[in-house]
């Protein structure tokens, strides 16, 4: 068996020239695009999956919170527990439990059975993506590595642009079940692409729980990690019941896949736009204007909301810039954080994802919760959400939020 040496630094010796290494991590990212589908696609499905259920709609979106909620706490804990396990071995595992999630989610007759496979699934996306990471970060020379996460990292924004869409149209032709049994299709066909077509990559060093944690106890993270959750949960306040949401603003089910194409669209561009402008302008600015654009979108879609019907090219305007705004956090989010702890910069912008998933599912029982009272208010509270954020994001500068000082 040929061994990969993963890169520790300059001068790391590997058996995989650089450039080829970065087309490994092509594969990697279609294994995120799985994971972003899986997490995301749920929001499309929640009116029939309720309705087949025979459940709410507000009680059928718990299952898009205890998928979020299982992530972000299983993270750190199956990062721990498989550190020293074969990388390869690990992704292919992990894509195999997020299929079998997906069809036990598939042939869910009661909601606590779609719970139970939604945690399933969450535990193959959350020892799947960090090890995506590592992987890809291996696979290329020190100069490469940047590229080579933004692609993996892609594969979940481009998820949002292609793969939720997508997702919806096949439960509208076919029905939700067959739409996740098309994720978990994806995700084993991923992992035999991986089996096959990824060299062995030896496991890394143990960290253990205890260090993840210290690592929460800097303070400059402090300031940043509850930033990260405060935002996410402002954006996804509405996006797991973006169905009745969007169809209080007269907005029929075709079209709703159609909006979710645009949300899809304008995240990807938010995260690329993010990252450019992080570098040259600094993470608060563009942040806060991130938190201002959220602000703006989820209010002018609330005052539509009220009326019942609403121009779709201008509904489709402010879903696009909802998008933007809701992707455009983490680049700039990730850079605080390494420039506030760049020796721990790996487990800081592990926690950042468990941030990120926490705030979507404390987002998501917020919406649902206010459902109940009415479209209008859902969208209000995400509003305030994005008005909070901002404010701590005022509150909570500190260095590592600055412009980087030019190069020569």
């Amino acid at each position: 068996m040929s061994h990969l040496r993963a890169h520790a630094g300059p001068g790391s010796a590997t058996t995989t020239p650089p450039r080829r290494g970065l087309r490994f991590t092509l594969i990697l990212a279609t294994g995120t695009f799985a994971v972003g589908t899986d997490a995301f696609v749920v929001a499309g499905l929640l009116p029939d999956l309720a309705a087949e259920l025979r459940v709410s709609t507000a009680a059928a979106g718990q299952s898009v919170t205890v998928f979020a909620i299982s992530y972000a706490i299983l993270a750190p804990l199956l990062s721990t527990v498989t550190a020293r396990l074969p990388r390869r071995t690990l992704l292919v595992a992990a894509l195999l439990v997020l299929a079998a999630g997906n069809l036990l989610s598939a042939l869910a007759d009661t909601l606590p059975v779609l719970v139970a496979g939604r945690i399933v699934a969450a535990a193959g996306a959350a020892a799947y993506t960090p090890n995506a990471g590592a992987a890809a970060a291996s696979l290329v020379s020190p100069t490469l590595r940047g590229r080579a996460l933004a692609v993996v990292i892609g594969g979940l924004t481009v998820a949002t642009a292609l793969g939720v869409p997508l997702g919806g149209l096949t439960a509208h032709w076919l029905g939700w079940r067959a739409a996740l049994v098309a994720v978990a299709l994806l995700a084993s066909a991923v992992a035999v692409a991986v089996r096959l077509a990824m060299p062995a990559l030896p496991g890394g060093p143990t960290v253990p729980l205890r260090a993840r944690v210290a690592a929460l106890r800097h303070p400059a993270v402090l300031t940043v990690l509850p930033l990260t959750v405060i935002g996410m949960a402002a954006s996804y306040t509405v996006y797991a019941f973006a169905a009745p949401a969007l169809g209080a603003l007269g907005v029929d089910a075709y079209q709703v896949s159609l909006m979710l194409l645009l949300y899809g669209l304008g995240a990807v561009a938010g995260n690329v736009t993010s990252g450019y402008a992080t570098d040259r302008w600094g993470a608060v600015p563009v942040l806060a204007g991130g938190y201002a654009t959220l602000a703006v979108a989820l209010a002018g879609l609330g005052a539509l909301s009220v009326t019942g019907s609403a121009p779709t090219a201008l509904v489709g305007l402010l879903v696009a810039g909802w998008g933007a705004a809701s992707w455009c956090q983490t680049p700039a989010q990730q850079h605080r954080l390494i420039s506030a702890a760049p020796q721990q910069a790996p487990l800081v912008v592990s926690l950042n994802s468990s941030a990120i998933y926490l705030g979507i599912g404390l987002g998501t029982t917020a919406g649902g919760a206010t459902l109940a009272t009415g479209v209008p208010a859902m969208y209000a509270l995400g509003v305030a959400g994005a008005l909070v954020a901002l404010l701590v994001l005022h509150l909570g500068r500190h260095p590592g939020s600055r412009r980087p000082p030019t190069t020569p």
